[in-house]
């Protein structure tokens, strides 16, 4: 997988205001509704991403969590970074505020797609200096060459 089958650099922000989990898979659902089309409606993606929470959080720990569902008519998979201006309460695993999201949508009738994303995601986000260097930025334009370059450098 390659960063850019999921995610443009018009779709990560930095900074973001929000005060609380249920704001910040607001703001998700609605930033995906307007990436991926009309018929993906933000209260869809609201719901869909309530109900995954629901399941288990999807905080990871170390201040990082990757809320993702499976939408029915979705074409492709689709993500959203979002680095938060303050940390935010997420009933993560090790109880930490949460300030690094990376959303993840993926088509419904992807399961082992999906499974994989979600592992090299982890993967991703359990690199300590990666995640320390997403936190120095402030603009989308090198988070999105830093994840680029993790992933290529995985694939070689």
């Amino acid at each position: 997988m390659q960063i850019g089958d999921l995610l443009t650099v018009d779709r990560i922000i930095c900074n973001a205001d929000v005060t609380s989990k249920k704001r910040t898979l607001e703001l998700i659902s609605e930033l995906f509704s307007r990436a991926v089309g009309p018929e993906i409606t933000s209260k869809l993606v609201f719901e869909s991403l309530i109900s995954r929470e629901r399941l288990g959080s999807t905080g990871l720990g170390k201040g990082i969590a990757i809320p993702h569902a499976r939408i029915e008519g979705l074409q492709n998979s689709a993500g959203i970074l979002i680095k938060l201006k303050e940390p935010i309460s997420y009933d993560a695993i090790d109880g930490e505020p949460v300030d690094i999201l990376f959303a993840l949508l993926v088509p419904e009738h992807y399961t082992d797609e999906h499974l994989n994303i979600l592992a090299v995601l982890a993967e991703m986000f359990s690199d300590t200096n990666l995640c320390n260097s997403l936190r120095q930025y402030t603009t989308a334009e090198p988070m999105y060459n830093l994840l680029d370059d993790w992933t290529k450098s995985r694939n070689e």
